[in-house]
């Protein structure tokens, strides 16, 4: 039987080396992507034939649907696990002062790319994922995404506003997603030592208020043993994981809208996703007659 394959973003360093160390010890295939080469080269080559690596800008779709693509096929054709764990922080303030402006005084458009790496591309991967474990001998899948404690933290908003979105996102995906057996839930690490932390601020955290890597691995391992976990949230703090869930309902109404309204939505955009099949497979359909036309076949 063929050893379980996973993808691991941001593997190079911080919890994806260690993620990625700690899988393979249990006889899982990896393939690591980060955007260091040489350390993930260097690293790859240590670990042996079980890891796979493939420098990748994750927030490029056509780089990270290429990794995808070469970890399914030197996988076996399968793929089991998505640990979607890239991230950096903010590459631009939201308060800065001095902001450059075009000719005409306006305010030129903000760096974005935090949100492109820490949100869009989750999106991204989360998209590829799926197509794939759809492809499994046995269909589906698990979807682990490194969200934050520290979503609120002023000094890195864009960072706070993705790792929300993806707490968003598990607790919105999770229930449709189980329904053909592929898991999306997230951790939420408090400060854990890693490239984010700017290395001469390493040396001056309270010892007493570091998370252990340790705890970052127990929550992926509570994750991946489980096939009905789904659409949750875990904060990791010290050598605890804590699971927590929305608050409660302001009144009945709001409890109908969250938990009872979702045939009618369903019935709302039921139309919209016939549409966009329609739409697609007349794309297709024009492409093949352009493409049997080009090469002489009628």
């Amino acid at each position: 039987m063929s050893k379980p394959v996973a993808i691991v973003t941001g593997a190079a360093s911080g919890m994806g080396l260690e993620l990625t160390k700690h899988l393979i010890s249990k006889g899982w295939k990896v393939g690591m992507a980060d955007m260091n080469a040489t350390e993930g080269e260097r690293i790859s080559k240590e670990l042996g034939e079980d890891a796979f690596f493939k420098q990748t800008d994750v927030s490029v779709y056509k780089q990270q649907a290429t990794l995808f693509a070469e970890v399914f096929r030197w996988g076996g054709n399968r793929l089991d696990f998505l640990a979607a764990n890239a991230g950096i922080a903010d590459k631009q303030s939201l308060y800065q002062t001095d902001e450059p402006l075009d000719e005409d005084g306006v305010p030129l458009p903000m760096n974005l790319k935090t949100m492109e790496v820490d949100l869009d591309a989750v999106l991204q991967g989360v998209w590829l994922f799926k197509h794939y474990a759809r492809k499994n001998e046995k269909k589906g899948g698990k979807i682990a995404i490194t969200s934050s404690a520290a979503g609120g933290i002023d000094t890195n908003p864009q960072y706070g506003a993705a790792k929300a979105g993806i707490i968003g996102l598990v607790r919105s995906a999770g229930p449709t997603f189980l329904k053909e057996g592929i898991t999306i839930n997230c951790i939420c690490p408090a400060f854990v030592p890693t490239a984010l932390c700017p290395p001469h601020m390493l040396s001056l955290w309270p010892k007493e208020h570091i998370t252990p890597m340790s705890t970052v691995i127990k929550a992926f391992d509570t994750f991946l043993a489980d096939d009905k976990m789904t659409g949750q949230a875990v904060e990791l703090s010290l050598d605890k994981l804590y699971f927590r869930q929305p608050p409660e309902w302001a009144n009945e109404s709001q409890r109908w809208i969250g938990e009872e309204s979702g045939p009618f939505w369903e019935k709302a955009y039921e139309s919209l996703t016939s549409t966009a099949k329609k739409v697609a497979d007349t794309v297709t359909e024009t492409v093949t007659e352009v493409t049997n036309g080009l090469n002489g076949v009628h």
